[in-house]
């Protein structure tokens, strides 16, 4: 292995508005990058990124193509400024959901202009989903992922509940519809979880009530060119790692309704000679993951231009 390091891109809920605007402040290379993502998608993703207001950066529609585009906007800088290319820095790649597609973009498996309009495309219907659908999601803290599987399956009594993130040991999110989740709030306490909480999110992502959304983002991946990864993908919905392109599209759209496999990513990280984990974008949720599953996982965040000097 070249180097034992894995990049990492973050998902929903690590945005905050301000995220990207020093990035681009400081770098022309970071500029670019946000005003070509406003040119594609025609909406000044940058004013709401910058100025927010929070709701509408936290429009999924909105939170997708952004937090990619602050991804995408550090790697460019990495790549154009300090002279270190995506496929020199790590051996292994991996993104939390949508981050997926910042991985893929990092990796010139999909340009950014596609990438940029999928992720519109999958946070609007996605969207759309949550509007049809009462679905909900929670977060389980301090049980194995069986007991979380057993937890969803007594829930679900003929409505959906599925395991929608196993994040870290002892951290999993379960969704579903809203009468479903709040059973498995219950059934979670009963059975010695420390905590289970309602999550504040539009609809239950990563479930079978996304099946409407899976199946506009079948289309909408039809319709594109998905190039060999120049660094190897650990899928979500698999935690293998994934080197053909033709697999990839597959992937993504199991994806929508299927669950993000992130602890089992980082086992496979581990177990592939990784030593440290690099998140690049908005906020430290995945760096912070990385040691409750793997302790001997160096990981730490690169997220402004402060955080670029240093590494």
């Amino acid at each position: 292995m070249k180097n034992k390091i894995a990049i990492v891109f973050p998902g929903q809920g690590s945005q905050v508005v301000g995220m990207g605007k020093d990035l681009y402040e400081n770098f022309d290379s970071a500029k670019k990058i946000f005003k070509k993502v406003d040119e594609i998608l025609g909406v000044n993703l940058t004013k709401i990124m910058f100025e927010g207001p929070q709701e509408e950066l936290t429009k999924t529609e909105n939170t997708q193509p952004a937090l990619m585009a602050v991804s995408v906007a550090l790697i460019e800088v990495l790549e154009k400024d300090f002279g270190k290319n995506f496929q020199d820095l790590c051996a292994l790649t991996a993104g939390h959901s949508l981050g997926e597609y910042s991985a893929l973009c990092a990796s010139k498996a999909l340009t950014l202009e596609d990438t940029a309009k999928l992720l519109q495309i999958r946070g609007s219907e996605m969207a759309k989903c949550g509007q049809k659908t009462a679905g909900a999601m929670c977060a389980i803290l301090g049980v194995e992922i069986e007991v979380a599987k057993e937890i969803a399956s007594e829930a679900s009594s003929g409505d959906i509940c599925q395991v929608a993130n196993d994040n870290s040991v002892g951290q999993i999110v379960l969704s579903g519809s809203k009468i479903a989740i709040d059973r498995a709030i219950e059934i979670a306490k009963a059975k010695g979880a420390k905590r289970a909480i309602l999550l504040p999110v539009s609809g239950a992502f990563h479930s079978l009530l996304m099946r409407e959304a899976q199946e506009k983002m079948a289309q909408a991946l039809t319709q594109i060119t998905i190039n060999k990864p120049m660094v190897p993908l650990v899928a979500n919905v698999s935690a293998q790692i994934i080197k053909d392109s033709s697999q990839i599209k597959n992937l993504l759209i199991e994806q929508i309704t299927g669950a993000v496999r992130w602890r089992e990513t980082m086992l496979c990280f581990e177990q592939n000679g990784i030593e440290e984990v690099i998140e690049i974008g908005a906020g430290k949720v995945l760096s912070g993951l990385v040691s409750r599953t793997c302790p001997n996982l160096k990981s730490r965040s690169i997220q402004n231009s402060e955080d670029l000097k240093n590494f």
